[in-house]
């Protein structure tokens, strides 16, 4: 037998085997590709699916922690080697399968919830991974094929956001339409608050203030957008509704004007500007911008004039020959809530047009005084009599999460801000915390501890701003809990060694060392707190 004839059985004996373990590869990746993403579409319906959320959040999980960073390269290796070695299509499907480390399946605080929405999603998404499967199929490369589909099963996830939007954008207009028609049956005086923060706060403080002379409606919790909007009409307003309280939140230029259109305001109010959201927008210019969308059309505007920004836009709405209310707690605003000097801020007075409407009101804890100003500017401004204002005010409450005050069962003092996610809050919250008086035990003694995560969605200005917190802890706490890893590089930058740090996993495990730690007198402020698709 001569040596050209030896290598074809040498070649047919091979192959067969390897065949095989290309498609038990593949198999494997398809499981690990089911497993990654359930991971991904939780992510995408937290992140309200909007396109390339889970991929921006896929790149914060798999750098976050060494052990993710680890599989990853793994991963990649896998998918590089799957060319010439089938088998190491395993790698991918290890990578996807167990990591990135820390995001779960089912989640503790934010679980998967398969409403309507997400049924599509998960469908559309499997038709892409099952395209992806068959191309690797047909063109003899089905472990190759299987490993990118696993590893590359966030980018998919946004690719079916990407895709199912207009259909979902289409149902939801039929929605619209009905609200649309709602609204212009029952006719009631709508009041459209946005704002980068106070929306919810304002919006409960003017739902209280006019609740005792007209018949108010407001969307509840922070249906805000469009769909949320639109249920809230579509559910909510009664045959006698007199006002409609309409939160509006918007993550980019075009959708409040895009709410405005089908539900017009009568009366628009902008709470406050920040660097919420920044890392959607931008700029705070454009937030300006898009928030100014409220503007158009209203009859009366009201604009928290402490900001300088919004104290323009009123003079450029004003010169237009529109009615402006300004409101604030600085003296030459239309509507001022002023703290007493007197009382270190625990009481204020509140003057509309000069003329004192109370004086030495005692505001509770997270009643901040700029969102009272507004509310009051809008009750003013729909008729309630002056000393009717001024009855109403003393039963203003904080809404709920936003530094609410109580003793718990171990006898400290709990600040709940959870609900807070912006620089100016979180002064705030630590300014409330400083002027807590111990219940009990001597005032040197007292532990004071500050529980988060930190800040997110603020752009390039996250890391300065977290820092900028922490340092901030030092000046008003003991003890700072740092929890989750999204921030804490830049908490931990902050500190300057007057407070003692320790790092937890989860706000759960923070909970457990409070627990295990304060005593009576002592008090803790939970400032903010973030879902557990965030590392």
């Amino acid at each position: 037998m001569g040596l050209a004839s030896v290598p074809v059985p040498v070649v047919a004996t091979v192959g067969a085997p390897t065949g095989a373990v290309a498609w038990v590869a593949a198999a494997v990746c398809v499981v690990a590709t089911a497993v990654a993403g359930l991971r991904w579409l939780r992510v995408a319906q937290r992140e309200h699916y909007l396109p390339g959320s889970a991929t921006r959040f896929a790149r914060r999980w798999w750098t976050v922690r060494w052990a993710s960073a680890g599989l990853a390269a793994l991963g990649v290796a896998g998918v590089l080697a799957v060319w010439w070695v089938p088998a190491a299509a395993l790698l991918a499907a290890v990578a996807a399968g167990v990591g990135p480390v820390g995001l779960g399946v089912r989640g503790r605080t934010a679980p998967l919830a398969w409403t309507r929405r997400l049924r599509t999603l998960a469908a559309t998404w499997a038709v892409i991974v099952a395209g992806v499967v068959a191309v690797g199929a047909a063109t003899g490369e089905p472990a190759a094929l299987a490993a990118l589909a696993a590893l590359a099963a966030p980018v998919l996830v946004d690719l079916a956001c990407l895709l199912t939007r207009p259909v979902e954008q289409a149902i939801a207009e039929r929605y619209v339409k009905r609200a649309a028609g709602r609204l212009r049956s029952i006719s009631p005086t709508v009041v459209a608050i946005t704002g980068s923060y106070g929306k919810t706060s304002t919006k409960r403080h003017v739902t209280d203030l006019l609740g005792g002379t007209r018949a108010v409606v407001a969307s509840p919790a922070s249906f805000n957008n469009r769909a949320g909007l639109a249920r809230a009409v579509n559910e909510h307003l009664s045959e006698d509704t007199e006002v409609f309280v309409a939160e509006m939140g918007t993550y980019g230029p075009g959708e409040i004007a895009a709410l405005c259109a089908w539900c017009p305001p009568d009366v628009s109010v902008i709470t406050a500007l920040g660097p919420v959201h920044l890392e959607r927008f931008g700029s705070e210019e454009r937030i300006l911008e898009a928030k100014s969308e409220i503007t158009t059309g209203a009859s009366v505007v009201v604009l928290a004039v402490d900001d300088p920004r919004l104290a323009e836009l009123a003079d450029r709405i004003g010169a237009a020959g529109r009615r402006v209310v300004r409101a604030g707690t600085q003296p030459g605003a239309d509507v001022v809530v002023r703290p007493q000097a007197a009382s270190a801020g625990r009481c204020v007075d509140v003057l509309v047009e000069g003329r004192p409407v109370q004086d030495g009101l005692e505001l509770p804890p997270g009643v901040q005084l700029s969102n009272v100003a507004c509310a009051v500017a809008v009750a003013w401004v729909l008729g309630v009599p002056l000393d009717e204002l001024g009855e109403r005010l003393g039963s203003l409450t904080a809404a709920d999460h936003r530094l609410q005050s109580v003793v718990g069962p171990g006898g400290f003092v709990i600040l709940d801000d959870t609900y807070n996610s912006n620089p100016a809050g979180a002064r705030a919250a630590l300014a409330a915390l400083a002027r807590l008086e111990p219940p009990t035990g001597p005032p040197d003694e007292r532990r004071t501890v500050v529980v988060t995560p930190g800040m997110v969605e603020l752009g390039r200005r996250q890391r300065e701003e977290n820092r900028r917190f922490a340092t901030a802890v030092c000046d008003a706490a003991t003890d700072l809990v740092v929890v989750g890893r999204t921030n804490r590089r830049a908490l931990l930058g902050g500190v300057d060694g007057r407070v003692r740090v320790t790092t937890v996993a989860t706000r759960e495990a923070a909970v457990a060392w409070v627990r295990s730690t304060l005593r009576p007198g002592d008090a803790v402020l939970y400032e903010n707190d973030l879902p557990d698709h965030y590392p």
